[in-house]
């Protein structure tokens, strides 16, 4: 308090005493400014630029620029390829309704498209119980990327029944689908062996025109048994399921097109889906017509239209991507697989296997165990599942960056597939031979 008190007596005394100098104070004010700025341009810094103490620019951005431009740091530019995109029809029939759940769950990722269908065979209560399944599973509402064929179709084995279904299923995942690079076809009998991060990993660094089909002209006995008899499909007017039938009349084998056969499971490219729906050249409406009254149609189909157009006829690799086990020479049926034929299916490096019983689950089970990781009733995991999975939860219950993949060994697996299917040896040498 006493010094304030001094302070403030110092104060008016020394007001007083200006108050009889004022006429003096201002000028002299005014010349001491002038002097201290004309002192101020005389100075310089160290960099040449005129010496201001309260800024720099180099102080605030942390380099010898002014200009903030050069402060930046861009974005680095990530080299890797997008990854594609899966379109699948998962089909069954009657008592598959169960299996075909558990290969949706298994071959589930985000960014994939697909299409079930339950053929006409099926009881009313099982198609509204897979139904119900697409419906309210909150993963499926989420992105709107599982769609039920509801009316269903009847599917006649070994007829043109089950080609029909097949272009109806590709034609939805190109009306409804949005962006997809390959459309794959499977049953309920199929199943993975990789996850879907490996297949969209490895499939990432692929020309996304490549078709892979099982395909050859050498159609030997099927001449005699499948081209020139005439069959007729009782699907494509009944609608009763009922066994394909002969007539007695014979044909020769066409003469404005080349017979191919080969595998009906396929992975085959959106550009070549959109020419056989809509057929531009209309090959694949006339080959379409021809395999009418072909005995197994699904096994020539495809393979004869890819094998005729000029525009994709370079861009079949030959196989499958199915592990199968067949008869030498093949039957009719592969062999369902069991338990023992784990380490040839792994050793095939496919990404799937077929077929498997309904009734042995295995051989499912291991595969889920030790090749994809995933728990009973649960999507396969990867990049997009983020949840800790502790105590027996799904980890894909919480949903991450659907765009972030982790590969695993099936990559490497399937990588070593196709790499020798693009071989030099492989690749060329028998495309469409």
């Amino acid at each position: 308090m006493k010094k304030l008190r001094t302070y403030y007596a110092q104060f008016r005394h020394n007001s007083n005493q200006a108050m009889e100098r004022k006429w003096i104070l201002p000028l002299a004010l005014g010349s001491i400014v002038s002097l201290f700025l004309l002192f101020l341009t005389t100075l310089t810094s160290f960099d040449g630029s005129p010496f201001l103490f309260f800024y720099h620019p180099s102080a605030v951005l942390g380099g010898s620029s002014p200009f903030v431009e050069s402060q930046l740091k861009p974005i680095p530019v990530s080299t890797l390829p997008p990854p594609p995109r899966f379109a699948y029809l998962i089909s069954g029939s009657a008592g598959d309704g169960l299996m075909l759940r558990r290969t949706l769950l298994a071959l589930y990722h985000p960014l994939n498209q697909y299409v079930v269908h339950l053929d006409r065979e099926a009881s009313s209560e099982e198609r509204l119980d897979l139904e119900k399944f697409v419906k309210d599973h909150k993963v499926f509402n989420k992105f709107r990327n599982v769609r039920m064929i509801v009316k269903a179709n009847l599917v006649t084995y070994r007829g043109p029944t089950m080609v029909a279904n097949t272009l109806h299923a590709a034609a939805i995942l190109l009306k409804e689908g949005g962006d997809w690079d390959w459309f794959i076809n499977l049953s309920a009998s199929d199943y993975p062996l990789v996850t879907q991060d490996d297949l969209l990993h490895t499939f990432s660094y692929l020309p996304r025109d490549l078709n892979f089909i099982d395909h050859t002209s050498n159609i030997g006995w099927k001449e005699f048994h499948r081209a020139k008899p005439i069959i007729i499909d009782p699907g494509l007017y009944s609608l009763k399921k009922a066994d394909v039938f002969w007539v007695t009349q014979r044909r020769s084998v066409p003469t404005a097109f080349k017979l191919f056969t080969g595998s009906a499971w396929m992975a085959l490219s959106r550009s070549f889906i959109d020419y056989c729906i809509w057929g531009w050249d209309n090959l694949p409406r006339t080959v379409l017509m021809y395999y009418a009254n072909f005995l197994s149609s699904p096994e020539g189909y495809f393979h004869t239209v890819i094998c005729n157009a000029q525009k994709f006829r370079n861009t079949t690799v030959n196989s499958d991507l199915h592990f199968i086990s067949w008869d030498n020479p093949p039957k009719q049926h592969p062999h369902y697989l069991r338990l023992n034929d784990m380490q040839r299916m792994i050793n095939s490096n496919a990404p799937f296997a077929r077929k498997f019983p309904r009734d042995d689950p295995a051989a499912l089970d291991k595969i889920d165990s030790d090749l994809l990781s995933r728990g009973p009733d649960m999507f396969t995991p990867g990049g997009w599942c983020v949840g800790s999975g502790k105590n027996g939860s799904d980890p894909c219950s919480v949903i991450g960056n659907t765009t972030v993949i982790k590969p695993g060994p099936g990559a490497t697996r399937l990588e070593t597939l196709i790499s020798a299917l693009l071989s030099d040896n492989n690749f060329r040498p028998r495309q469409c031979k």
